[in-house]
């Protein structure tokens, strides 16, 4: 059979729109595609929750697939153990409660079981603000991550959303838009960003599942952007934390989703 280039460009075209216009309402977006983000995508997914995840870079993955300083391999606790266990991932003992596993795979298994479960994740796409309504944030505000880059003025879409959940990492970018766009609101001492702390694995990977939760009327928060809004300390290439941190999220999201059902 010969192939037509406009028809490859065809189907690439209405076969992208087709996805995006049916994303442009879902229960649950997801801002960040590192390990927290994902995890969290994979267990909302797992429960038929309608999800959709958008990363800014060409790849997801955030920080783990450079492993520590570039070597890359990724250390998981005794806690995390358990979810590399569920997805299949291949891990070594080291000694007691240190558990290495290979970053690539562990990163490609994660987006995979994510997208095969029924996630939908949008790269190269940059949040630029959130929607909000009656001081809850209902959506997120999207333009193309080249359009940021290079400074270009595109007016951005939205998309709608009943929960939002910030995995930015350590820019905390959605908690930030609140914070500079709403005022200092979030559920933290002061109701602002108290800023990430210099790293102390033991505590920071005990930290970063406590802090993960609701920061503000719609908005969860997961992973390293945890960290930074509650003021915890960074921990370095142990990973175990990140993946319970946006588990515990899509557990608690899909409780309130439940209700919500309930109750309409």
């Amino acid at each position: 059979m010969k192939l037509d280039d406009v028809e490859i460009t065809r189907a690439l075209v209405e076969s992208f729109y087709k996805k995006f216009l049916e994303y442009t309402e879902v229960d649950v977006a997801i801002v960040g595609g590192g390990p927290a983000g994902l995890c969290a995508a994979y267990n909302l997914a797992k429960e038929k929750v309608k999800v959709a995840l958008f990363e800014r870079k060409l790849s997801v993955g955030g920080g783990m697939w450079g492993g520590g300083m570039m070597f890359n391999q990724i250390v998981v606790g005794q806690g995390g153990k358990r979810i590399l266990d569920e997805l299949e991932i291949g891990y070594e003992k080291y000694k007691e409660g240190y558990y290495t596993a290979d970053a690539v795979e562990t990163m490609s298994t994660l987006c995979s079981k994510a997208v095969r479960t029924g996630a939908k994740v949008f790269n190269l796409m940059s949040i630029e603000d959130v929607m909000i309504e009656k001081e809850k944030v209902t959506g997120l505000v999207l333009n193309w991550s080249a359009v940021e880059l290079a400074k270009l003025h595109v007016d951005p879409l939205s998309i709608r959303a009943k929960y939002v959940m910030d995995a930015t990492g350590h820019p905390a970018e959605v908690a930030n838009i609140i914070v500079k766009k709403i005022g200092k609101q979030l559920n933290t001492s002061t109701g602002g960003i108290l800023g990430e702390k210099s790293m102390w694995a033991e505590v920071g990977e005990k930290a970063v599942v406590e802090n993960s939760k609701e920061i503000y009327p719609g908005v969860w928060v997961a992973g390293m952007a945890a960290n930074a809004v509650y003021g915890a300390h960074r921990m370095g290439p142990i990973f175990g934390g990140m993946l319970l941190s946006g588990e515990k999220v899509a557990k608690q999201l899909i409780k309130r989703l439940k209700v919500r059902r309930r109750n309409s």
